[in-house]
């Protein structure tokens, strides 16, 4: 069965439940480092294993039925565990593809948030509009896929009154993102909508400073940190898939926990 959310079949996750991640998603070729034999992939897909192309195509496939797993068990009104304030990292760790001094500031005088696709009011947002809308705050567990994690604290405007504010189309399939360092990135309209999806502008109750998003990134507490993209820049409402940088090196596009 395909997925709700794309044609060719999807991700989605299950939100953190007592701290345990219900589903663990893998980079493709992690897969088979993970305890998937070839002998299991030839049962599975019926793949020739002596062809690369073939093995990546039945990793590929395997992916996405992990994606769809993720999806079922996604429940867009469960909370994923909150912390303490004394327990926020400061400052918070840098986790990027490439290193802190090559992060290039935005000038956050300048800056404007562009909005396209299916949205009914489309001007530019300054960051000082979007600061004049009600905020949120949470504490939570970032986790990353190589295996690390820390406690972070994070204020902003939730996503989803951000997204009713300009009229998008909730019922919409996705919510995709470019930023200033060129690392796009998309989710789906349910994570858009959870609770614990903000357009986060303060980290510790302070300014978001450069080298972690500033002035606005996404932060989720319901998917992996490489789906939680930094110095925002521009916001698509749309219903054809947009995929992400790290979706075309091979990671799960979902990533949820």
């Amino acid at each position: 069965m395909r997925s709700p959310f794309r044609p060719d079949a999807v991700p989605d996750a299950a939100v953190l439940d007592d701290h345990k991640p219900l589903v663990r998603t893998l980079e493709r070729r992690g897969l088979i480092r993970g305890g998937l034999s070839l002998g299991a992939l030839v049962m599975l897909t019926g793949c020739d294993v002596k062809r690369p192309e073939a093995v990546e195509s039945a990793l590929l496939a395997l992916s996405r039925l992990t994606d769809d797993v993720q999806a079922l068990l996604f429940n867009p009104n469960r909370l994923a565990p909150t912390y303490p304030a004394s327990m926020i990292l400061r400052p918070p760790k840098f986790n990027a593809y490439y290193d802190v001094m090559d992060v290039k500031p935005v000038d956050g005088a300048t800056w404007r948030l562009d909005l396209s696709g299916l949205i009914a009011d489309k001007h530019p947002w300054t960051l000082s509009q979007l600061q004049a809308l009600p905020r949120s705050s949470m504490v939570i567990k970032h986790i990353c896929v190589e295996g690390w994690s820390y406690i972070g604290g994070w204020t902003g405007v939730p996503l989803r009154v951000f997204l009713e504010r300009v009229g998008a189309d909730l019922r919409a399939k996705y919510v995709a993102f470019k930023t200033a360092d060129d690392y796009p990135s998309s989710i789906d309209m349910a994570t858009a909508l959870h609770p614990q999806t903000l357009l986060a502008t303060q980290y510790g109750g302070d300014p978001l400073a450069d080298p972690f998003g500033y002035p606005v990134r996404l932060r989720m507490a319901t998917k992996l940190g490489y789906k939680n993209p930094k110095w925002i820049t521009a916001i698509e409402v749309t219903n054809t898939y947009p995929g992400g940088y790290w979706e075309t090196k091979g990671f799960s596009w979902f990533a949820g926990l």
